[in-house]
């Protein structure tokens, strides 16, 4: 029989010993590599959201200091750091395969159960629709924060435990919150684990205990949010969106299942495009029945082994995600016009994302029906272990394998390599406009798929693109204040006027991809070619363009200092993390010796 830790005991949670550790990981692997399939090859894998090109460059608008709000930060420095380290289309490898297995060993670890019933957990939170539609739809730093959030919840119960903050939380929740809407989940997920609450004194006042608690939790929270919040924050007079955005991003439906329901088995996403095709059809109604019964199944038991707190703790959890994922399905108009009105509250129209809260609650109910259907045939309990990591591959078939290609890698084209060579040896002064301006292209070197346009940063300079998007149809206006002067400077009359127009935003250089639907329609300019390549042509502009830090919508003087601070106390925080955790494995090294265990983040 497995031994089971004090932790394990209090807690009512599970941590894996010896070999059932390694037949964890092992599973984890296995199913994060069936899912993947053709995505762990060689080239980057382009999907909608997802542009992972060899070498990001560190740039102000990397940094959340260019004119457009900074959706991307800090996951895009993030990147441009470590490929200076890890070549970057193996490190976008690594983080897909990594956020998989994180996600499957951290939320075995959520569930005290039988090795099976908890490897049942494992194949069903990296087999289902959340992470099938987010990695079709490109949202890497959203997975990331999906596999790192069990282990968030261990960190809060072990911080309960002992009465003190893990280092490893300095390390964990910084690298779950590479966006805006995963630190705003992480944020909740540890809040919602935190000792911070408690009976009030005398006085009407939290014990000292708490509000310790309460104070490092808000500074917690403050550092590993430190860049995209201050970032924004310093954005706030353009953060306003279309209130029409919020309909088109709203939770939708998926097939004959409606977006509520989709929402407990984690789909409903609102592109339909990503959706695979057995959710829309019989399917997505039978997992919704074989998940529903099992978790309903597993309710009883888990309510009875799990201590009130660690219960509360995935409630809590639960109820805020699906909430907020419904309301962008019941309320879109509303949140449409507060988010007209309301800076940053744009985050939050994307309503399928927060469903990254409910798989911890679903995966243990889950994990805990499986249990008890295991007691009930233990005779032959060894021989429902194919079922039992065969079912959510069963009610998800066409997820395997790259979701049937569509993950397939693409190479980018050997001229587009040219170019950036040139560029990097041409001095023009100015930042590079991308034409024509259209945000999402489905290039021929990419089989068709649709990406983000990758071009702009392929070629390493600092860059304007269209961030202009199309729902159904419908072009929703970009947030870039900076892009929308561009395309007005380039409906003056002349070519003189055009060329003025845009050296005065600092643009030096405009790059034109004459593969791209529309690149007929890119009206003249005064200036002389520098490069050209395989369809791309790159021409200086006549002229010297205004000193990018002074370009219109570009964060400079104080703005520019509170960010740059911001970042400075994120790096600092990271710093404190790694230290910790070194020094946390160094002290159980010597304490215990070398062949003792490493539990891991989440033991107590």
């Amino acid at each position: 029989m497995a031994q089971v830790s004090a932790g394990e005991a209090r807690s009512g949670t599970a941590t894996p010993v010896g070999g059932e550790a390694l037949v964890v990981l092992g599973v984890a692997i296995a199913a994060a590599l069936v899912l993947l399939g053709p995505a762990l090859a060689p080239g980057a894998v382009l999907t909608y959201d997802m542009v992972w090109v060899p070498d990001l460059e560190l740039l102000r608008d990397t940094l959340g200091l260019g004119s457009g709000l900074p959706r991307a930060v800090p996951s895009d420095a993030v990147v441009a750091a470590l490929d200076e380290v890890v070549p970057g289309l193996l490190l976008q490898k690594l983080v897909l395969l990594g956020a998989l297995v994180a996600a499957g060993t951290g939320a075995a670890r959520l569930i005290r159960a039988p090795l099976l019933a908890r490897l049942a957990v494992v194949v069903l939170v990296e087999w289902n629709a959340f992470v099938v539609e987010r990695l079709l739809i490109g949202h890497w730093p959203v997975l990331l924060g999906y596999g790192l959030l069990p282990w968030l919840i261990l960190l809060a119960r072990r911080w309960r435990e002992d009465d003190a903050p893990p280092s490893a939380l300095l390390l964990v929740l910084p690298l779950a919150s590479l966006s805006a809407s995963a630190g705003i989940a992480s944020a909740v997920a540890l809040a919602a684990g935190a000792p911070v609450f408690a009976r009030a004194g005398r006085r009407g006042l939290p014990g000292r205990g708490a509000l310790r608690a309460r104070l490092t939790l808000l500074a917690l929270l403050a550092l590993a949010n430190a860049p995209w919040v201050v970032a924004g924050l310093v954005h706030a007079g353009s953060a306003a969106v279309d209130p029409a955005g919020a309909r088109a991003f709203a939770l939708n439906d998926e097939g004959s299942v409606p977006a509520p329901i989709a929402a407990l088995t984690l789909g409903g996403v609102w592109n339909a495009e990503v959706v695979p095709d057995s959710r829309a059809g019989a399917l997505g109604w039978i997992t919704l029945l074989v998940l529903g019964a099992l978790a309903a199944a597993g309710a009883r038991r888990w309510w009875s082994t799990t201590p009130q707190r660690e219960r509360r703790v995935l409630l809590v959890c639960w109820a805020l995600g699906w909430l907020a994922a419904v309301a962008t399905w019941a309320a879109p108009d509303l949140l449409g016009r507060l988010g007209e009105h309301v800076p940053g509250l744009a985050v939050m129209r994307d309503g399928g994302r927060s469903l990254v809260l409910c798989a911890p609650l679903l995966a243990v109910l889950v994990g805990n029906g499986v249990a008890l259907a295991l007691e009930r045939v233990r005779p032959a309990a060894a021989a429902a272990l194919p079922g039992v990591l065969l079912l959510p591959i069963a009610l998800l078939p066409d997820a395997a394998w790259g979701a049937t290609g569509r993950l397939a890698p693409a190479h980018y084209p050997a001229a587009w390599a040219s170019v950036r060579a040139d560029l990097q040896r041409d001095p023009t002064p100015g930042d590079l406009l991308v034409l024509p301006l259209s945000a999402f292209r489905a290039p021929g070197w990419n089989d068709g798929r649709i990406v983000f346009d990758p071009l702009g940063r392929y070629l390493g300079r600092p860059f304007l693109s269209s961030d202009v998007l199309v729902v159904s149809g419908r072009a929703l206006p970009g947030e870039d204040p900076r892009v929308r002067s561009a395309a007005a400077a380039l409906q003056q009359p002349t070519a003189t006027e055009r060329t003025r127009a845009l050296l005065a935003l600092g643009v030096g250089a405009v790059v034109v991809d004459d593969a791209a639907p529309a690149a007929d329609r890119v009206p003249a300019l005064a200036g002389e070619e520098v490069a050209a390549a395989g369809g791309l042509r790159v021409l200086r502009l006549d002229g010297p363009p205004v000193a990018a830090e002074r370009a219109p919508g570009v964060v400079h003087g104080v703005g520019e200092t509170v960010v740059v601070t911001a970042w400075l106390a994120w790096l600092v925080g990271l710093g404190a993390g790694a230290l910790g955790v070194a020094g946390d494995a160094l002290r159980r090294r010597r304490a215990f010796g070398p062949n003792d265990r490493d539990e891991g983040p989440g033991t107590p």
